[in-house]
């Protein structure tokens, strides 16, 4: 979508330094809108450190708007960063769960310290580089994926309200990323092949087990059976997750010495790592989960409500049915049993291509 069916407007584009950022600007300014970039860092020491080159991806943005002849404003918002997201990333993990720190950035800097910043300097809509959709009926506003499913975002914006999403532009959801890429060739954009980021939130690629253990104490422990049989030690229950299967250092110890270790569990009260051998162990799969700090972007359903649902990020929808257990709770009852659910991480839910809304898995 372009929005040129918009009145022209004041637009400011958050830019990373990326392709998807730098085409949505040039989109919106294309389509005849007032556009400036901005710049956001949030993440104090980055500017030297291998894992976050933010120099680097703010000379990318600076070359982007030069070459669109927009504006860039660079803001710092590293203080709202920690307070809002990276304190609950630290107590998250330091409980043993798997928090997704995106899905709280999206809310709490990129569509609320942005959106902010924005209005105060006059803009009337902010703008992304992300692969999600918006439209508006006598219902509200609502988000719905973006037309690739290879890139849809929807996933990681579940937790935004009609307020942000009234005052927030996706130019490329429309897209492929093929097709981004190829305009952004086509108009000379020097980041046009640069690779995705798949790091965490403004922080980067690094080297995720040295940079946690900076901030919380590794506590070694036992790597036990469901029978409780010791098997091995680990490192620190916060460096694993549901699922994982890499970095356990047990194989063969037991059992079928060509199946691979996963994990099942973790007993925070004993800090034990709990396993079982095979990817298919039926203790892998669960059919009921429990969701906490449920949001939805308009108003709630009627309850009990069927829907479908991932888990995590590019999982294909899951046919579930929600339904409330307290004002705090709700239990999620999936048709299909869900490998490795995952405490801490996000579901979030979908009728068709419109994000519901969604919620933290709990248990």
């Amino acid at each position: 979508m372009t929005y040129s069916h918009l009145p022209s407007s004041s637009i400011f584009v958050g830019m990373s330094g990326g392709v998807d950022s730098s085409v949505a600007a040039y989109l919106l300014k294309n389509a005849g809108h007032h556009v400036e970039g901005v710049f956001m860092k949030n993440w104090e020491g980055d500017d030297t450190d291998t894992y976050c080159p933010a120099t680097t991806d703010l000379a990318d943005a600076q070359a982007a708007c030069d070459l669109l002849r927009i504006n860039l404003h660079v803001v710092n918002f590293s203080s709202a960063y920690w307070e809002r997201v990276f304190a609950y990333f630290l107590d998250e993990y330091h409980a043993g769960r798997t928090p997704n720190p995106d899905v709280l950035c999206n809310k709490e800097i990129k569509f609320k310290a942005f959106l902010d910043y924005a209005k105060q300097h006059g803009a009337d809509f902010i703008a992304t580089g992300h692969y999600v959709r918006s439209t508006q009926d006598n219902q509200g506003i609502h988000l719905l994926k973006g037309s690739d499913p290879n890139k849809d975002q929807s996933y990681f914006l579940y937790a935004l309200n009609e307020s942000q999403l009234i005052h927030s532009l996706f130019p490329v959801g429309n897209f492929t990323k093929p097709e981004v890429r190829a305009i952004a060739k086509k108009i000379g954009l020097k980041n046009h092949a640069k690779k995705d980021s798949t790091g965490i939130c403004f922080i980067g690629e690094r080297k995720f087990k040295t940079f946690l253990n900076e901030y919380l104490p590794a506590k070694p422990g036992t790597i036990e059976t469901l029978e409780g049989e010791v098997i091995g030690t680990h490192d620190g229950l916060m460096f694993y997750t549901i699922g994982q299967r890499q970095g356990l250092r047990i194989g063969g110890k037991k059992g079928n010495p060509e199946a691979p270790w996963y994990v099942v569990n973790k007993n925070i009260k004993h800090n034990a790592l709990i396993v079982v051998q095979g990817e298919n162990h039926p203790a892998l799969f669960k059919s009921t989960l429990i969701s906490n700090s449920m949001h939805w972007i308009n108003q709630a359903p009627a309850f009990p409500f069927k829907a479908a649902a991932k888990i995590r990020y590019r999982q294909p929808d899951q046919i579930c049915r929600i339904t409330p257990i307290d004002e705090a709770l709700y239990q999620i009852d999936f048709e299909q049993p869900q490998r490795a659910v995952t405490p801490g991480q996000s579901i979030v839910f979908y009728q068709g291509d419109i994000c519901l809304g969604g919620g933290i898995i709990e248990k």
